[in-house]
């Protein structure tokens, strides 16, 4: 069975901290979610309100009341501006599997910061919460992403042609996955 603890966990990494978000950043995420050169790839409608992030904290915060999936903040160390998100959005508890998902300001992006991110919560999710397998659902366009995904060790495991519909198109989508056996880097 899937392991969550108690406690909501908390991650560091060498210039991060994942922490739990609360409606205090609700206007971080709205700038995130509202920006189309950030959400280029990301399969969701663009937030039209700082309401609509506050919403989709909500169902995050409910996410981990239920243990039905966790996402973590990401902050530079020492900050209290919300500059990403991470987490696993799709618990599969009884397959020990886990959908992984993330997010982060455009700013921010090639620099690192998404791989220490990654890193510490592929390791929660196989030391901790015993996941077998975790997957990714990639647009196969955002190159950068699935680069990012292989160099975690993850593999292709599926390409479906123009299986979502996205803002009036029908898009490709990739599965990526990663299994436990895998070294942790």
């Amino acid at each position: 069975m899937v392991y969550l603890p108690d406690e909501f966990p908390f991650l560091e990494t060498e210039r991060l901290e994942l922490k739990p978000i609360s409606d205090i950043h609700a206007q971080d995420l709205f700038d995130m979610r509202a920006d189309p050169e950030t959400m280029q790839f990301i399969n969701r409608p663009l937030a039209k309100s700082v309401h609509d992030a506050a919403a989709l904290i909500a169902v995050i915060n409910e996410g981990w009341h239920h243990r039905s999936s966790i996402t973590w903040g990401i902050f530079l160390k020492g900050s209290t501006i919300l500059v990403g998100t991470i987490g696993y959005w799709r618990i599969e508890a009884e397959n020990l599997r886990a959908e992984i998902g993330y997010l982060l300001h455009k700013n921010l992006q090639n620099q690192g910061y998404m791989s220490e991110a990654l890193t510490s919560v592929i390791e929660f999710g196989f030391n901790t919460m015993l996941l077998h397998s975790i997957e990714a659902n990639c647009n196969p366009l955002n190159v950068r992403s699935v680069n990012l995904l292989l160099k975690h060790h993850f593999i292709q495991e599926a390409y479906f042609k123009e299986n979502i519909l996205v803002n009036g198109k029908f898009e490709d989508t990739v599965i990526l996955s990663r299994i436990h056996t895998n070294s942790i880097s």
